[in-house]
This record gives C-alpha cells, structure tokens and sequence, in this order.
C-alpha cells in the first residue's frame, strides 16, 4: 500500500470512519522459476501450478480476505538472473514471500538476499546445501539429493548390486548430488568404480558411457542430472548397447522424461514422490487424496500431464497459505515462525513436518521406488 493511501487511511480513522483499503491490499507472492532453458521441464509445471491455484485461492475468496497477487520471473535457467530477479523481487515488487527457485543454483543465489532482507523463501530445488545447515528464512519442498541416493542405493542392494558408476550433472543439483552420492555410498557399501560428469547442456554424452561401459565390475549407472540431459543419457546408452539396470535421482520424476527418453527409458528405476502414480496408490494412502486432486486439476487445465515438479510447487503455496492463515497475515517474522511450525501438512511429497533443525520436514518414506514399464511408471515398493 501506498503511502497517500495509508495517510488517507489514518485521517479516516481519526473522523471514526472505517478503512477496508488494508484488507483489500493484495498478498504478494514472488517467484522466480527456469520455465526456458535447461531446466524448462521442471520450472514450467511449477509456474502452471502456481497459476492455477493462485487463480483458484483468489475465486474462492483470498486469504484473510486479501486476495494472492504472483509475481514471477524466468530466469532462463541461469543463477545470476534469479539474484538479479530476486532483488527485484525484494527491493521493487516488495512481496511478501518466495516460493520459487527451481534449481539448487538459483536458489542458492538468492538465499544471501532472503536472509539479508529477512524474507520468507520457499525453494522448489533439491540439493540437500538448501537446508543444511539450517538458514532461519530459508525452506524447500523437494526431497534432498542425500535421500535420493540413499533410496537409490537402498534398492541396488536389494538387488545385489553393489559396484555402480556414477554420471553427473555439472550443474549446482548435479554437484551437490555427486558429493551426497559419494558420501551415501561409503556409508552404504556400495562402491563407485566409476565417476564421470556432463554439462546441463551438452547433447552428447557417448564418450563418458563408453569409459563407463568399458569398466570392469561396473554393475549399473547411476546418473545424477535434470532436465533433458538425463534423458539423452538414456538414449545414448541403448545405442551403445549398455545393458546394465538404470537408475536417476529425482530430478527427472515426470511424464515428459518417459517421453524425451522414448524406448530407451523402459526398464529405468528412480525414487520420486507418489504424485506419478497417484491412481496406483492403496486406497487407505493418506496421500492419494490429495495427489489424485491436484493430477485432475492440472489436467484439466493444461491438456497435459503432471510432473513431481508442479507437485513441488503446489505444496510451496499450500503451505506458505496455511502458514499465513495460521500467523494471522504477511509479518514476516511471524510467517517464517509460521512456516518453521509446519506440522502434520500432507502435501504431493508427503507428510510434512517441519521444526527448527529441518526446514524441509521430510523423512525418506516420503519417496516411492518407481519402475519405466511398458511407457508408463509403476510402483516398485
């Protein structure tokens, strides 16, 4: 609100006259998202959702009375945009909030802005560096890169798998994903005989599945990426004839990496949230509810199908909404006290519950062990 309008307000006051103009004042949400780029597949479905569901708050009457407001940014998948767009966010736009952040880079561009400004932010990225060690304004949705690996290494072992190769992504999710790995493994028994990297834009990953291929003992690949590159790495690996199991971290969990993978995704294994097999969910899943819900009306709206990723967003506005209701309105201090209380919240990633050593609220029952099976996900637990 402006400052004419605040001194209007106070003049009213002081003739005994009612102002509303404070409960009509709009709740500014800012986001920052990759909806272009690399990371397009994942920072798209998180804008669509937040879209929808803004638009959806605002029809059923705000919250508080006050309508949601989104202000949102693309920044083209690249970490120095998002701090200049986070800037912005703050100094100009002045919002009240941030849920966004779709990569570990971008986030963590923006966290010194956040906790200079003493902003709430809600991050939609994955690497584990987001919450730990704990930030007093900073939380996230997603799943960290750390219980990726565990579940991962959890089922190769179940498998009798216990020599894997590691390919990763160079970008700041890949990174923080290969030091997780490399850490998760010495505590699992698990052995990396082989450890290789590709840029988030390279097309071409056949050198590093050739070394890959070419090693001894190597009993399957682990590949730590998002994006499209994952899936060129599918492909490249049937067309070399790498027969070994699959396995990819989270930052794939969506329908469109089955569809940029083709064939060469069948028989691929990755943990994800229940969100992708929401119809396939035991009845009494406390989570089934809400999954199936958010899946039909994403649906609906976009003609298309939904990704673990506009999951991640959903939950980022669900809980920013219960937790300003909860504050009582958009203080910032009460917010975050609010967003850092989370209890009990049951979301597209699970049950929820936060405290002040875990802004992230998660366990690692949260993920499902999924399975590429004629085109489609199945459940492997």
């Amino acid at each position: 609100m402006n400052k004419l309008l605040q001194q209007l307000c106070a003049a009213a006051f002081g003739l005994g006259i009612a102002c509303t103009a404070l409960a009509a004042d709009p709740i500014k949400i800012g986001s920052v998202l990759s909806v272009t780029g690399p990371a397009a597949f994942l920072g798209d479905p998180e804008l669509k959702t937040l879209q929808l569901y803004v638009e959806k708050i605002n029809k059923e009457g705000g919250v508080l009375g006050r309508q949601l407001e989104l202000v949102h940014y693309d920044d083209g998948s690249d970490a120095t945009k998002a701090n200049s767009f986070g800037k912005r966010l703050i100094e100009d736009d002045k919002v009240d909030v941030i849920v966004g952040g779709t990569t570990t880079g971008a986030t963590m561009a923006m966290v010194p802005l956040v906790e200079k400004a003493g902003l709430p932010f809600v991050s939609l990225a994955g690497a584990v560096v987001i919450v730990e060690p704990v930030k007093k304004w900073v939380f996230k949705t997603p799943h960290t890169d750390r219980m990726a690996a565990e579940k991962v290494f959890e089922d190769m072992k179940k498998r009798g798998i216990t020599k894997v190769a590691l390919l990763s992504e160079t970008s700041g999710f890949g990174q923080s994903g290969r030091k997780e790995t490399e850490a998760m493994a010495g505590k699992m028994g698990i052995t990396l005989v082989a450890s290789e990297t590709y840029g988030p834009k390279d097309t071409d990953m056949s050198p590093q599945l050739t070394k890959i291929k070419n090693t001894a003992e190597v009993q399957a690949l682990f590949v730590f990426g998002l994006g499209q590159g994952p899936a060129i790495v599918n492909k490249s690996a049937r067309q070399l004839g790498v027969s070994m199991p699959i396995y990819h971290a989270h930052g794939v969990a969506s329908e469109e990496f089955i569809k940029l993978s083709g064939p060469a995704a069948e028989g691929v294994r990755l943990p994800a949230a229940a969100l992708l097999v929401a119809e396939k969910l035991a009845a009494k899943d406390p989570q089934k509810p809400v999954v199936v819900a958010y899946s039909k009306a994403y649906r609906e709206r976009y003609k298309e199908d939904v990704s673990t990723f506009g999951g991640h967003a959903y939950d980022g506005l669900m809980m920013t909404v219960d937790a300003i209701k909860r504050a009582g309105g958009t203080d910032k201090a009460k917010l975050r006290d609010a967003l850092e209380a989370t209890k009990g919240y049951i979301g597209t990633g699970d049950k929820v519950n936060m405290s002040a050593t875990d802004h992230m609220g998660l366990d690692l029952t949260a993920f499902r062990m999924l399975e590429v099976k004629n085109g489609d996900w199945s459940l492997q637990d």
